[in-house]
């Protein structure tokens, strides 16, 4: 899959596209419903397919300060998008002067001149352009005079996440932030992921006998709410079952707000400096401080011993 930053990064001679437009943070079931009938419709008309996005997200630009939390940094979305079988994704960097572009423009500019756009795939609440003037009627109207046809996809299956509301990126940061981190794995097909840089810590865990890697996250990650989650750690390609813990470590009276994972039953793990990856996959419990550090460490056993069992059932499914 090729990935672009940027209308620069287009190859002057790429062919007719099938195209779909969106943030699609997280790639969940309701965006693969459109991504992958972006694809299907591209192999039919024997085109390629690409998916454009933003960064950063449009609404830091509109309203700064208002970037929501992350499901997936633009990578993990690519790797995602890939899976699907997208030919290539497009990264258009959002500034102030990019969001002054009108409809008509962007449809010029973008889909016309660049992708050379023979169908466009959206779903129905689709909004473009300068002040979101734009919409799926006035994309279909300019198709007729640029010679693309527009295909509306409903993305908004639903189930028992958020009390049946409609599957969306939204909902998915909201479960997230509740620590309802299942509701959120089913909107998006697989577990929650966080990833960053292992840092060196207090070094608390490894004093106690569960030494934890340290995870630094990305700018503006959605992260659950504190508290422990059974789970995997993912480390140069192996993924191992984990123990994660989610707070401000109160039994030190601790204040910045970490993840942690204690890959379970593994000795000897270096991992400072890696890129690593923590999947969610269970809520396990809240976070609390303890009247000793003895009551702590009894503690710390049994949840290693629910997050085993709670990991060995998910994967015999599997």
């Amino acid at each position: 899959m090729q990935r672009w930053r940027g209308l620069e990064d287009i190859p002057q001679d790429w062919g007719r596209s099938v195209v779909t437009i969106g943030s699609y943070d997280g790639v969940h079931r309701g965006h693969q419903l459109i991504i992958g009938r972006t694809v299907e419709r591209a192999r039919e008309l024997g085109a390629r397919s690409v998916v454009v996005t933003f960064d950063p997200h449009p609404s830091e630009v509109v309203r700064p300060g208002s970037h929501p939390p992350l499901l997936a940094p633009h990578h993990r979305r690519a790797e995602l998008m890939a899976e699907l079988g997208v030919d290539a994704v497009l990264i258009l960097p959002f500034t102030a002067e990019f969001s002054k572009l009108s409809p008509a423009d962007f449809i010029v500019k973008v889909l016309v001149d660049k992708l050379h756009a023979r169908t466009v795939i959206e779903g129905p609440n689709f909004r473009f352009g300068h002040k979101a003037a734009g919409n799926v009627a006035f994309l279909t109207e300019l198709g007729l005079t640029y010679d693309y046809e527009v295909e509306v996809v409903d993305l908004f299956v639903s189930g028992a996440a958020g009390g049946g509301e409609p599957f969306s990126s939204t909902l998915t940061r909201r479960l997230v932030g509740e620590g309802d981190v299942e509701g959120a794995a089913e909107i998006l097909g697989r577990p929650h992921r966080v990833e960053g840089i292992v840092v060196r810590g207090a070094q608390r865990g490894r004093e106690l006998g569960f030494p934890t890697a340290n995870v630094e996250t990305v700018a503006h990650t959605a992260i659950p709410a504190d508290g422990v989650y059974a789970g995997w750690l993912t480390a140069n390609g192996e993924r191992m079952p984990a123990a994660i813990s989610v707070g401000t470590n109160p039994q030190f009276d601790g204040t910045e707000r970490t993840v942690e994972a204690y890959a379970i039953d593994r000795v000897g793990l270096d991992l400072y400096g890696l890129h690593v990856a923590v999947d969610f996959l269970a809520y396990v419990r809240g976070q609390e401080k303890f009247a000793s550090l003895e009551a702590l460490l009894e503690q710390m056993a049994v949840d290693v011993k629910r997050c085993r069992e709670l990991i060995a059932a998910a994967e015999s499914l599997a």
